[in-house]
């Protein structure tokens, strides 16, 4: 009777599901409508075509980019499903199939050796069979501190992982559990063996954090085989240890740990990530060969210990699995500050003195109350659609700008690619700035300049426009874009903060203020010739 019922149950939300369906209708007929408008322009006498082509070209082209995005979306949207799964019910843990465990790591200076090591521990405390659970660390830096790092992992995994087990502790991952924002309830152990046991593994824990910094400020372990980053033979090394200090605790309770490191010649290509795991795949292939493949960043951890179970009942449900592709958990983001500055996603709307005013405003009101309806019903509040407006400006002007140009580059040969790992060293004067809800834009020019000229450009419209009215009148035909310009400069607001107010570190250096000011005045320039023709 057990092995008959489900290992997860699928629910359709369904109030959810006529908002999205209601909410698609009405903003696909204003689209259409949009779009048919803006087509119509084409056909017109040109005596009538009182806007450049070009710039008609250039909104039309962006609003299609835009209602594609949407109709993209919707995928999501249409049918949206909760899942409840039913660990119990999986067959006994010697059924059940192996998991290999992948975590790629680059640059032990981007990538701090010690965070890489708590994700490998976090890995390797899941609640799942210990010899089922396959971990592989794969380090294109080839560096020595690394390898360093993973066996004083391992040493201090045999005291973590037996401790996780007996007080079922939920935060596997020792550096956010002993951190001093940490939130997991204790009070189910606040006995005294238990005290006693949790001061003893911080102690462990302390000092596998001065072994690994240790290794990492000698920069030299004795392991001379590895040259360079880029140049380098191949390493791999099945991590254990024989020392004294282990024999006290049970080696079968430990998952395989694995050190691999492949071959990198400057004269080969080595496809980056993508390439780490395909050596992942071929390593793994010959010492566990595991039917299902769990993929981690160096920088993150399950939060849950029953993730690997949980996934288990998809997998392993006949009714899908075998349709099912992969399983990807919501990531939980640890030590969030209470305001939360870095978030994401808008859409806008273009304005013109038109009769097709109400589209405009039909679509740009429809977007924003259908995202404040989607962060409310999931437990967000006004602040963070606010952050998500913000962010999403943020990215359009900078990481969509420099991505399709880089695509673009790429597809004409004129660029080739490039992996560059994000720095993930903590900075304490970042952190602080972050839990004031600070924005920290010590950043590169080239990120800073796209960003800081569309807020310039939004105030001098802003300004213009509103003097324009003043002066010659005609604020009925000017709202909507004074309008636009003032909501882009209050979403926009610790930018302008940055340029002008602050005077702390993580500020907007002058020197690019004045060079995007100096590029504004240019493309005004430009607009005016333009429009004079």
């Amino acid at each position: 009777m057990e092995k008959s019922l489900p290992l997860h149950i699928c629910h359709v939300q369904k109030s959810t599901t006529i908002i999205n369906r209601s909410h698609a209708f009405l903003h696909s007929i204003a689209l259409l409508a949009l779009i048919y408008y803006r087509a119509s322009y084409f056909f017109r006498d040109t005596k009538t075509k009182d806007i450049p082509i070009l710039l008609w070209l250039m909104v039309f082209g962006s609003e299609l980019l835009l209602s594609f995005q949407w109709l993209l979306n919707q995928a999501y949207r249409w049918r949206p499903v909760s899942r409840t799964v039913f660990p119990e019910r999986l067959p006994e843990d010697k059924e059940l199939p192996g998991i290999d465990v992948f975590i790629c790591t680059a640059d032990p200076n981007k990538e701090p050796t010690l965070g890489v090591m708590n994700t490998v521990i976090s890995a390797m405390a899941l609640d799942y069979p210990p010899e089922k659970l396959y971990v592989y660390l794969s380090d294109d830096g080839g560096s020595p501190v690394t390898l360093q790092g993973m066996r004083e992992a391992w040493r201090f995994a045999r005291w973590w992982l037996p401790f996780c087990r007996t007080y079922g502790i939920k935060t596997r991952c020792p550096g956010a559990y002993f951190s001093a924002l940490e939130d997991e309830n204790y009070d189910s152990y606040l006995d005294t063996k238990f005290i006693a046991e949790r001061l003893k593994i911080k102690g462990k824990y302390e000092l596998f954090k001065e072994q690994v910094m240790k290794a990492r400020e000698m920069g030299r372990i004795g392991d001379k085989s590895i040259s360079t980053c880029q140049d380098h033979p191949p390493v791999v090394e099945v991590i254990h240890d024989n020392s004294t200090d282990a024999l006290g605790v049970d080696q079968a309770e430990m998952p395989l740990l694995v050190y691999v490191s492949r071959e990198k010649r400057p004269s080969h290509a080595h496809h980056f990530k993508a390439g780490a795991l395909n050596v992942l795949l071929r390593v793994s292939g010959i010492i566990s060969n595991s039917s299902y493949i769990l993929v981690l960043d160096c920088d993150m951890y399950c939060n849950d210990p029953s993730s690997a179970r949980q996934a288990m009942c998809f997998h392993l449900d006949p009714k899908i699995s075998a349709t099912l592709a992969f399983v990807q958990f919501p990531k939980k983001f640890h030590n969030l500050s209470k305001n939360d500055i870095y978030d994401g996603r808008l859409r806008s709307a273009f304005a013109v003195s038109t009769s097709w005013f109400m589209i405009y405003s039909f679509l740009f009101l429809s977007s924003i109350f259908k995202q404040v309806e989607e962060v409310l019903s999931t437990g967000g509040s006004i602040q963070t659609w606010w952050n998500e407006q913000r962010i999403w400006m943020i990215k359009s002007v900078t990481a969509y700008f420099y991505g399709t140009l880089d695509a673009i580059l790429k597809l004409f040969g004129m660029r080739e690619a490039r992996f560059i790992p994000t720095n993930k060293v903590d900075d304490d004067e970042q952190i602080k700035l972050y839990q004031r809800g600070t924005f920290d834009f010590r950043t590169s020019t080239a990120l800073l300049a796209p960003l800081v000229t569309f807020v310039i450009l939004n105030l001098a419209s802003f300004i213009g426009g509103i003097s324009r009215a003043i002066i010659a009148g005609g604020m009925e035909e000017l709202f909507g874009q004074i309008f636009l310009s003032f909501f882009f400069l209050i979403v926009n607001y610790p930018i302008i903060n940055g340029m002008i107010v602050r005077k702390d570190r993580g500020r907007v250096p002058p020197s690019v203020t004045l060079l995007c000011v100096v590029i504004s005045m240019i493309f005004l320039a430009l607009g005016s010739i333009v429009l004079m023709f």
